[in-house]
């Protein structure tokens, strides 16, 4: 999603023009409607983080294009321009959710005001919010309770300017959480560096992170500003901050408490302002357990400390997530493609250990290997086993019945034990599938 991108929705050809031009000269991303119906099919082809549309239009009215923009994509910002002015209409699209309302004529200097300031402020999806996008990043999607309440709780947190620790397994989309917190607090406009910590050995790791004057080391021909001075006035993201040197944590430990920072080689320290965002793949409670991590680095840190879930925690996710990565990833437009009942039902009941990553990399491998249009269940076998486990798909060479055992008992699981549902999944009659749980010998399930 474009973060310049506008939408503007009005049956009046003069008036898209003239908001088109406006736009258009204030640097915007411009694109027209003339209804809700085109309105609708534009922003589901291209969502933008605004529309701004007329109250009144002969196929429907602003207040229909704003609830289903919102089920598409509930970070829109709407703002409503109409003639008719009236205190009922302001009043139903304020309770609906809109950003502002303007009467027509309207100035285009107040429009855009307007404009950035909805796009400064926008609320946070309601709970069962779809997709929470984040300017220039893949889209943070969910719908599950648990990944509404981590959304929730970051778009709290950027507000307070405190520091935040984010522990989460790999894959889970922590960067895109730390982006999220800078997107939407007040040093959105000031710079998001990201260092990972686990990149560098000590010495280059140390000039990276706080610089270094001419002359500090060996081959320092020149001042070199560290990522924390770089960042100054914005966000710094300290990935893996579980995989720094013991050497260097006493250094870190000091600049998040004096808020300066002493470049190597310097008798200068440089003063401050910058939110620290760490993430960790590891318990770091553990770490200081075993010596790894200061304990008082750790507090430091912590100040907010979050928790991204695991895919496995919320399989609810997993539907839109495939759909969003079939969409992003299929050579042809993705409602080509279909998503088989029994690959989706073997997917919700996969573990992800690779979380949201390995699930992408499983999206383009389906693709890749798929004969047709149709995503079916045999694409399980190319699941990853977890390390020391057997793994839960289907595998090349297994035998066919062998494979039906396992598929028939995976779509049991999905269905937690459903035989009727598991039936319309495989394409089978209710009978078939109660002899083949006696054939094979499978443990007796409840039928939910």
């Amino acid at each position: 999603m474009n973060e310049n991108a506008v939408l503007v929705v009005d049956d009046e050809a003069a008036m898209r023009m003239a908001l088109e031009a406006s736009f258009r000269r204030s640097g915007w991303d411009v694109s027209t409607a003339g209804g809700t119906v085109e309105a609708l099919a534009k922003f589901r082809r291209s969502p933008s983080p605004l529309v701004v549309t007329d109250v009144r239009m002969p196929d429907g009215d602003g207040l229909h294009v704003m609830r289903a923009v919102r089920e598409i994509a509930p970070s829109t910002a709407v703002i409503f321009l109409t003639a008719y002015g009236t205190v009922p209409d302001a009043v139903e699209a304020i309770k609906e959710g809109a950003c502002d309302y303007l009467t027509k004529p309207v100035a285009f200097e107040r429009l855009q005001e307007a404009a950035e300031r909805v796009l400064a402020v926008t609320p946070p999806a309601p709970n069962n919010a779809k997709r929470e996008k984040d300017v220039g990043e893949p889209e943070l999607i969910g719908k599950s309770v648990v990944f509404a309440r981590l959304l929730e709780q970051a778009r709290r947190v950027a507000k307070t300017g405190a520091d935040v620790l984010i522990e989460a397994e790999s894959g889970t989309g922590k960067e895109l959480i730390a982006r999220l917190i800078h997107r939407v607090s007040n040093r959105r406009d000031r710079p998001f560096v990201a260092v990972n910590c686990s990149a560098f050995p000590v010495p280059l790791l140390e000039s990276e992170l706080f610089g270094h004057v001419r002359g500090a080391f060996t081959g320092a021909n020149a001042t070199k500003p560290g990522k924390f001075e770089l960042a100054n006035g914005g966000t710094i993201l300290l990935d893996e901050v579980g995989e720094m040197p013991v050497e260097l944590q006493p250094k870190l430990l000091r600049v998040l408490q004096e808020r300066e920072v002493d470049p190597l080689g310097s008798t200068r320290p440089v003063p401050l302002d910058v939110r620290v965002i760490a993430t960790t793949n590891r318990p770091l409670r553990a770490s200081i357990a075993s010596g790894e991590f200061r304990a008082d680095l750790y507090y430091r840190l912590s100040v907010v400390p979050l928790t991204i879930p695991p895919l496995r925690d919320r399989p609810q996710d997993i539907p839109d997530l495939a759909a969003y990565l079939l969409e992003k990833h299929a050579p042809v437009a993705s409602s080509e493609y279909e998503i088989a009942p029994e690959l989706a039902a073997g997917m919700e009941a996969y573990r992800w250990p690779g979380n949201v990553r390995e699930l992408e990399n499983f999206m383009r491998r389906a693709l890749a290997l798929s004969t047709g249009k149709r995503l079916g269940a045999e694409l399980l076998a190319h699941l990853e086993a977890e390390p020391g486990e057997e793994s839960p798909a289907l595998r090349a060479g297994t035998s066919l019945r062998e494979a039906e055992r396992q598929l028939l008992e995976r779509t049991l699981e999905a269905t937690g034990g459903n035989r009727t549902r598991a039936a319309e999944l495989m394409g089978l009659s209710l009978r078939t599938i109660r002899n083949k749980v006696r054939q094979y010998g499978l443990p007796p399930r409840r039928n939910a």
